[in-house]
């Protein structure tokens, strides 16, 4: 089942044209090395927008596909019979009549957007090499594209372990674990309206009252809504809203002092004040922000300095937001093959957007420091090895339960192979609010205690009495420890999109996602 990596029966490239493909074997060189892996190298003369080799493959009727997502994921997440017409960077194969699974990726930075898509009795890999929405110019240097890894399942191997083998084998550096990442966050009860520096430090003494004396340090993050320009905004950050966060530094002593590690949330691609418009990029924008063109030096140095000063004022956790839909301004079910729209390109063409991202996220981390990176947003298989955690889904809901249970739950199942692998791994927070079931709620916490990836919980103060600081404070020091010993994973996420039978080192779990 697994198809022949020797070298692909056709090589197709589009140039000025995004789908106007046409062989070019003599543009492409395949490597291969002692561990069986294969790097694409692709070069040209003249603009040059993608690359795609297709290789035969025989999928058994009756095997289910999976793959991955470009960025988090949107609770569209499962086992399919019938696959995705895109499969981002990676795509599992499991035969159901032989109970065998297979794995095919490619490295984690590549240089290039990689997609898979198997239909027509091919699996074909998609090379985007753009630059914006425009080919890129590469000059006279070949691209090192791509890196292919492979895994073939023993029989009756799980998909779980083919899943956990397959994303070891794509990143071979990822960065030391920081410990657990444990902590409040204020955004699913304030949603960055209406709250200061008092509620702040009111979320910071909650999480340490509801640890409890352990010894490992929980963290609190101030989240959107401290910088001028609304809710989500992009920068300047280079200070807080006036009268109201006039004192940033001041505000992380004070929640270090309360017994919490101070954490900070910036948007550092865009911007909601824009001084200087020829650091913005061309193309399509995000809504009311105005995009960096991530291309210009001064631009990186503008972020380098945005993050070394979060820093400075004492943050020990930085989350970054919005980068990708700041760049493309689509978010990840609406980029497709293509990523973005046609026609636009950044100031420098001769980088590809991996190329230039990757960069970016160098930028983030190198200026953070020993802070820990949180991405949220960020393509997680171009920034794994570059930030501490992800944020694998799209956002949980302290206002619905049902966005919990379709974002929450499903990239906790189908990404927690990434885990420890790639990052750590953060499926977003755990509200408490008065608007959302805690029976329903308490239950995703748990889930999350048990797995051992970030837990971050937001908890509005007027939905806390004694049942609920009472599992909370059970679950934050759970995963303060660690999460369970043995791990926890989901065992019918063949069959649905958000499991409910999990199994943990103390047996079987089974929970009730109905509101």
């Amino acid at each position: 089942m697994l198809p022949v990596f020797d070298e692909p029966s056709e090589v197709l490239v589009a140039a000025e044209g995004w789908s106007e493909l046409r062989p070019g074997a003599d543009q492409v060189r395949l490597d291969v090395a002692a561990d069986d892996s294969v790097t694409v190298f692709v070069r040209s003369s003249g603009p040059l927008s993608r690359v795609v080799l297709r290789w035969p493959f025989a999928r058994p009727a009756d095997a289910y596909v999976l793959g991955d997502a470009w960025e988090r994921t949107y609770g569209e997440q499962a086992w399919r019979l019938v696959p995705p017409e895109v499969l981002p960077w990676y795509v599992l194969v499991h035969a159901q009549v032989v109970s065998r699974t297979i794995g095919i990726g490619v490295r984690v930075r590549p240089n290039a957007f990689c997609a898979w898509t198997v239909d027509d009795g091919f699996l074909s890999l998609h090379l985007n090499v753009r630059n914006g929405g425009s080919p890129v110019l590469l000059g006279d240097r070949e691209l090192e594209a791509a890196t292919i890894v492979h895994i073939a399942g023993e029989p009756d191997e799980s998909p779980r372990l083919v899943h956990e083998r397959l994303c070891a084998a794509m990143c071979l550096d990822p960065l030391p674990s920081r410990g657990p990442l444990v902590g409040a966050n204020n955004w699913y009860y304030a949603y960055g309206e209406n709250f200061g520096p008092s509620n702040v430090l009111n979320d910071a003494r909650t999480v340490v009252e509801l640890a409890d004396g352990h010894p490992v340090r929980p963290y609190s993050v101030v989240d959107a809504g401290w910088s001028p320009g609304g809710s989500a905004p992009g920068g300047p950050w280079t200070a807080g809203i006036p009268g109201l966060f006039d004192d940033l530094a001041g505000l992380a002593a004070s929640i270090a002092e309360v017994g919490a590690e101070p954490g900070i949330w910036f948007r550092p691609a865009s911007l909601s004040y824009v001084s200087d418009p020829s650091l913005l990029r061309a193309g399509p924008q995000p809504v009311r922000e105005q995009a960096l063109d991530l291309s210009l030096p001064s631009v990186l140095d503008l972020v380098r300095e945005d993050t070394a000063r979060l820093v400075d004022w004492g943050y020990r956790f930085l989350k970054h937001d919005f980068s990708t839909f700041d760049v493309f301004a689509r978010w990840g079910p609406s980029m497709g093959l293509e990523l973005t729209d046609d026609g636009w390109s950044f100031a420098d063409r001769s980088l590809t957007n991996a190329e230039l991202l990757l960069r970016f996220y160098r930028t983030i981390r190198e200026a953070a420091g020993s802070a820990v990176v949180l991405g949220c947003n960020v393509v997680g298989h171009l920034a794994a090895g570059l930030v501490d955690a992800q944020r694998t889904g799209d956002d949980t809901s302290g206002r619905e339960w049902e966005r919990t249970r379709k974002m929450g739950v499903n990239t906790l199942a189908f990404r927690l192979a990434q885990h420890g692998r790639f990052f750590t791994m953060d499926a977003d927070c755990v509200p408490a609010t008065p608007r959302t079931p805690w029976s329903l709620n308490r239950q995703f916490l748990d889930l999350v205690a048990r797995s051992g990836t970030a837990l971050f919980v937001s908890v509005d103060p007027a939905a806390r009495t004694d049942e609920v600081d009472a599992d909370l404070s059970a679950a934050l020091r759970l995963a303060l420890s660690g999460g369970d010993a043995g791990g926890i994973e989901p065992v019918d996420w063949l069959d649905t999109p958000t499991p409910r039978l999990w199994q943990s080192s103390e047996g079987s779990v089974r929970y009730d996602w109905s509101d």
